[in-house]
């Protein structure tokens, strides 16, 4: 398959993956509240590619969440070329992905994340995951979800479950803090071995991230929470929002390849508080 075909598919994936999120989201909020969109380009003075990224705030259901695609393309600038795969040589690079950040109303639904990219320098690779936040420990649901990642885990191969949980353990940690940002969930990155597995692999990873949402949702909409409950929640923000601004590996990328800010930020939550 050549890499043109390569992108389209990635880049068509990820746009139509944006699409049937958001229209999950409206349903929550039963239509009554509507995304913002913007469309954004990558340089207003040459054809560098671009993206959308779409934001809710203030719902029922959901505090902010933001749904954000992008396709870029251009040259690293010199400084970060050294510390991209396959850039070091040639500045040359191509991008698409999807980023979601869910930001919830209710505290005892936890904050969620997910992201799938495909990335193309001289060499090409998938990266991507998925991670919950709570702000009140439920062990019950921590099991399902990891149960859930695990059975489709498994059928791509038996070893990804233990090595990507392990990877996001690692990677979702504050070490000023020390301290997990969440529960843990996904991780995985420079996935280049085969790619209609690798592609596979990243659309599962799609679909189970849109039905562990939903489910989540649906099972604590009404349930009910106290202010204590809501103050934890804004300081389980604050680390949320430390570890976005400090380590995040997709925020770093996405400002040094001259992406959308706001689309960038849009993983702040929309309050959050410091002891």
């Amino acid at each position: 398959m050549d890499l043109q075909t390569k992108k389209k598919l990635t880049s068509n994936w990820f746009k139509s993956l944006q699409n049937s999120f958001c229209e999950d989201i409206k349903k929550f909020e039963k239509n009554k509240i509507k995304f913002k969109s913007t469309n954004w380009k990558k340089n207003i003075n040459k054809d560098e590619g671009g993206g959308e990224y779409r934001i809710l705030k203030g719902g029922k259901i959901f505090d902010k969440v933001g749904v954000n695609f992008s396709e870029v393309y251009g040259r690293f600038p010199k400084q970060f070329q050294k510390n991209i795969l396959g850039a070091e040589k040639n500045p040359k690079f191509w991008a698409s992905g999807i980023s979601v950040v869910m930001h919830m109303k209710n505290p005892l639904i936890p904050a969620m994340h997910f992201n799938t990219r495909y990335i193309c320098t001289t060499q090409e690779w998938f990266g991507g995951g998925m991670d919950i936040t709570p702000s009140k420990k439920d062990l019950i649901e921590k099991r399902e979800f990891h149960k859930i990642l695990k059975k489709m885990c498994d059928k791509h191969d038996k070893n990804y479950y233990d090595r990507y949980k392990k990877w996001c353990d690692e990677y979702f940690y504050l070490p000023h803090r020390k301290e997990p940002r969440g529960i843990g969930g996904i991780f995985f990155d420079y996935k280049k071995n085969n790619f209609e597995n690798d592609f596979k692999f990243v659309r599962d990873v799609g679909i189970t991230f849109q039905l562990i949402f939903n489910k989540i949702i649906e099972k604590k909409i009404k349930r009910k929470w106290s202010i204590k409950d809501k103050e934890n929640q804004y300081i389980k923000r604050g680390r949320y929002t430390e570890f976005n601004l400090l380590y995040d590996r997709g925020t770093k990328f996405g400002l040094q390849t001259g992406g959308n800010i706001e689309g960038i930020l849009m993983s702040l939550p929309p309050t959050a508080k410091w002891k």
